[in-house]
């Protein structure tokens, strides 16, 4: 197997994004809070299944559901993006991803959606009305939406780059199925952030009852 000068560039920026995105609180959260550790394996796992049904029209430009932005929303960025380095080792393990590929598949399906998708969570809570609809609607839905729009032009792109396809089949072929999967994957994490809000908010880290919940907004 050889690795080009693009998948060596691309393995030192997500390990360097990694390293910087260390999250103190994982092992104190780990070790204090009961059942935690049980909730990041479930995270893990979930995304493995998700990851690894993979469905499209010409090999090797196949798409799959993020759940990124539920990820985030229940954890944070930093600690979502390390949860996440566990379902790509399993994914490289079992060759669904190639090690090559592996560094351009953590930048472009968590490591930037993650960064993207606490963007928009932010941009949500100081600028709009904290209201449990717009916490729904605004930082789940419609960022699960925009998150993997941005995975698939980050992933088309970096396609392009690697000339594995012309452009006319990545974007006819890829691309243009964005039109198609952001509403899935919309849904998928709306009724997902739903759930969690309704009844385990307790699951959602940037979820705070005494403000989306409060009775005077």
């Amino acid at each position: 197997m050889i690795i080009n000068y693009w998948q060596i560039s691309a393995w030192c920026l997500a390990i360097l994004c990694i390293a910087l995105s260390y999250p103190k609180e994982l092992w104190p959260r780990l070790l204090q809070l009961p059942g935690y550790q049980h909730f990041v394996f479930a995270s893990a796992v979930a995304l493995t299944l998700l990851w690894s049904v993979k469905a499209g029209i010409v090999p090797g430009l196949e798409l799959f559901f993020l759940g990124i932005t539920t990820l985030v929303l229940c954890h944070g960025w930093r600690i979502a993006i390390w949860i996440s380095c566990l379902p790509l080792a399993l994914l490289m393990l079992f060759n669904s991803v190639s090690l090559a590929e592996g560094g351009a598949f953590a930048l472009t399906t968590f490591i930037l959606p993650a960064l993207f998708s606490y963007v928009v969570f932010s941009w949500s809570y100081h600028y709009l009305t904290r209201h449990l609809f717009v916490y729904i609607f605004i930082a789940g839905f419609l960022n699960a939406a925009l998150s993997i729009v941005l995975k698939i032009v980050l992933t088309s792109g970096w396609l392009y780059l690697q000339q594995q396809h012309d452009w006319h089949t990545i974007y006819h072929n890829y691309t243009q199925l964005a039109l198609l999967i952001w509403f899935g994957e919309a849904l998928l994490n709306g009724m997902a952030i739903t759930l969690m809000a309704v009844y385990r908010p307790e699951w959602l880290r940037t979820f705070y009852d005494n403000e989306y919940l409060s009775p005077d907004r």
